[in-house]
């Protein structure tokens, strides 16, 4: 054996991959471990969403492979969606490509846009795949800060003074992971603009635009963006169904005609249940939603009380699945993890793994049971 590829070298193991193996480890050696890490719905899907897989896996003829750009049904249960909760048209012929969740299409859009040597602009903080997918295609990110005092959202000026000769491709996620910030249309139009002036494209992963969010956002509601965006969305968070595997990417007919070439050599579409089951998730009223976020309100101001507890500080003013919160100076985020994890039993996330601005803080999942939080919260009066 000759060895492994060079892009085996250029990046780590995925931290969750990592660390879930030592809290599994802990827990199989009796330890209490309340994970408040990963953002995974502990709450199950809609139970239609489970009757249409198991109506259609009772079928004997839906086992075969599927069309590479999904069942017309489901793209035009998108289409739907994207129309009735963003109030933005998009044809289900050519304009929505479903994904087997929306991260395997960080990977193909990145093949479909971008060759070796390309630049790319990536959040910090923001979600670890732009990086490792970048590293594993040869690309080179450009890291764009984000900061507190500028409500997370890029500094365009700072971004004016870089060389964009290079730049492709842009990545953008609002409302933001880890940081909870809010999508705000003013920024979608700077963003938008920007990229038209740059030649760039723009793509913003937008799954968590129904959590704890009134007024739901996408891209495409600025005027012109379809010339230069696409939007990566997902079911995992918005209808349970993270391990389902279900996503889309939409932009103009162009662009998902060629991210098709590239994703169609690499699977043969999903599961026809799966697809039927999304085409049931898509169709959920905004009850749903509604029940949804009385949940995960709950649980924040449980999780906020927790934060108190621990003298972390933190904004109310956020939406999303997490609690983005700010560790006393001076103290490193992995450490305090550590420190939690074996002194508490309680697994939080640091904010490093999302890039150097993520130093010094950590990030607290609202996808914990209330008595989980509240027993966390209790075994802190010790402290």
């Amino acid at each position: 054996m000759k060895g492994f590829a060079e892009r085996v070298n250029v990046i780590e193991e995925y931290y969750f991959s990592q660390k879930l193996k030592e809290v599994k480890k802990l827990q199989m050696e009796g330890k209490p471990i309340i994970n408040m890490g990963i953002g995974s719905p502990d709450l199950p899907p809609h139970p239609s969403v489970v009757e249409a897989l198991c109506d259609t896996a009772r079928d004997s003829n839906s086992h075969g492979y599927q069309n590479y750009q999904g069942i017309p049904e489901l793209r035009k249960s998108f289409s739907d969606f994207y129309l009735k909760y963003y109030h933005v048209h998009l044809s289900h012929l050519d304009e929505i490509l479903p994904l087997i969740g929306s991260k395997e299409g960080i990977l193909h859009v990145s093949m479909t846009f971008m060759d070796e040597g390309d630049h790319v602009l990536i959040p910090d903080p923001g979600y670890p795949t732009y990086s490792s997918v970048s590293k594993m295609l040869g690309l080179k990110p450009i890291y764009y800060r984000l900061r507190k005092e500028n409500n997370w959202y890029p500094d365009f000026e700072e971004l004016e003074n870089f060389d964009l000769s290079k730049v492709k491709l842009m990545w953008v996620n609002y409302p933001h992971m880890p940081t909870g910030a809010k999508a705000d249309l003013d920024l979608f139009e700077r963003l938008v603009n920007f990229a038209k002036k740059h030649d760039i494209l723009l793509v913003n992963d937008n799954p968590y635009s129904f959590i704890l969010e009134d007024t739901p956002k996408s891209i495409f509601q600025v005027e012109g963006a379809k010339e230069i965006a696409i939007e990566l969305n997902s079911l995992s968070k918005t209808a349970n169904m993270a391990g389902w595997r279900v996503g889309c990417v939409t932009g103009n007919s162009e662009n998902i005609k060629a991210i098709t070439k590239v994703k169609s050599n690499v699977d043969s579409g999903m599961f026809l249940g799966i697809q039927n089951a999304a085409i049931a998730a898509l169709n959920l009223d905004r009850d749903w939603y509604n029940s949804l976020n009385q949940v995960y309100g709950l649980r924040r101001e449980l999780l906020w009380k927790f934060a108190e507890k621990l003298n972390l500080e933190f904004s109310i003013d956020t939406v999303g699945m997490f609690i983005w919160a700010k560790l006393p100076n001076g103290i490193n985020c992995r450490d305090y993890v550590d420190k939690l994890l074996y002194e508490k039993n309680i697994f939080v996330t640091p904010g490093d793994i999302f890039g150097k601005q993520g130093e010094g803080w950590v990030r607290l999942s609202l996808c914990v049971k209330n008595e989980e939080i509240e027993a966390a919260i209790k075994r802190l009066e010790f402290l």
